[in-house]
């Protein structure tokens, strides 16, 4: 998938004007693309659309304009592009009580590792989470995080001829997992392979 370009981004007045209409299209594309692994916890499958998106929002939000800063957007959100035979995610841990979360975070220690794509057929992938900063450390962990998981040729091939994809986590502290996937959501992540 192509990383992202300043001639691929709206400037602030076109934006503004198709916001509405961007913003809606991005909504229905990101449906299929959430999977949730219990009550507390949701990742969020991204690609170039999404990504575009967020972008978009950060220089309307920060009325960016300038090319040096643009370009420091895209370096930022560029790594979340699924390239080649890997997938890209967002990681929340979601709790409504505040302090419920401030507990789970603490018990969580580690859990963006232990976050696992399997395709029908091949090994579990475990995530290579945080590549861009360390968001962990040894009284909790980050209620977010960024995963990539590195399927390989075969497995990638696999789920876009239509295997079953099958996420999970295996924390000592909260184990789920989605065995399968619906098939929206596994034609939408296939797409992003190879």
């Amino acid at each position: 998938m192509e990383k992202l370009t300043r001639e691929d981004l709206y400037s602030l007045e076109q934006y503004s004007k198709v916001r509405n209409e961007f913003r809606s299209r991005v909504i229905e594309h990101k449906k299929p693309r959430r999977v949730s692994l219990g009550p507390n916890l949701n990742v969020y499958f991204e690609d170039r659309l999404t990504m575009q998106y967020q972008v978009q929002e950060m220089l309307r939000i920060e009325r960016i304009f300038e090319a040096e800063a643009i370009d420091e957007e895209l370096d930022t959100y560029n790594p979340l592009i699924p390239d080649g035979n890997n997938l890209k995610a967002t990681m929340m841990i979601e709790y409504d009580d505040i302090d419920a979360r401030r507990v789970a975070l603490g018990r969580l220690i580690g859990i963006e590792g232990r976050i696992w794509i399997k395709v029908e057929g091949f090994d579990k992938v475990y995530a290579i989470a945080d590549e861009d900063l360390g968001r962990s450390n040894d009284s909790k962990t980050s209620a977010v995080h960024f995963l990539r998981f590195e399927l390989g040729v075969e497995a990638s091939a696999a789920a876009r001829a239509g295997a079953a994809i099958n996420i999970g986590v295996d924390h000592d502290e909260y184990r789920y997992a989605v065995e399968p996937v619906d098939e929206v959501t596994r034609a939408s992540l296939a797409a992003d392979l190879g």
